[in-house]
């Protein structure tokens, strides 16, 4: 069974930087088109930043280019977001999800929360 967790949020200031993890089980991202997602308060479920095959393009949102990092480290079969200069609107629960190329099967984790507050 294929599972995603993911892992670093928490309290961060504005302005701050926090680094997101998401370890892939029974995979790695080679196969796979990773991404993360936020859904704020009251609010629908946003794309953030993608990478495809682990290595290869990535994709980001334009209110997140130039400020977050989507990577992934195929030996531990992790995909992480290096967020900086955070904002408060970016509070937010944050979901990964992997998705395998050339089929429709898609996994989500369980999201990490992060509060962007002083």
């Amino acid at each position: 069974q294929v599972h995603l967790v993911e892992s670093g949020g928490g309290l961060v200031q504005p302005g701050g930087s926090l680094r997101l993890s998401c370890a892939a089980s029974e995979f790695t991202f080679n196969y796979y088109v990773g991404k993360w997602y936020r859904q704020a308060p009251g609010k629908e479920r946003e794309f953030v930043a993608g990478v495809v095959r682990g290595g290869g393009r990535t994709m980001y949102a334009d209110t997140v280019k130039g400020r977050f990092t989507i990577s992934t480290d195929n030996v531990r079969k992790t995909l992480y977001l290096q967020k900086n200069s955070l904002k408060v609107e970016e509070t937010a629960v944050y979901y990964c999800e992997a998705k395998a190329i050339g089929t429709n099967s898609e996994y989500w984790g369980q999201g990490t929360r992060i509060i962007v507050s002083s």
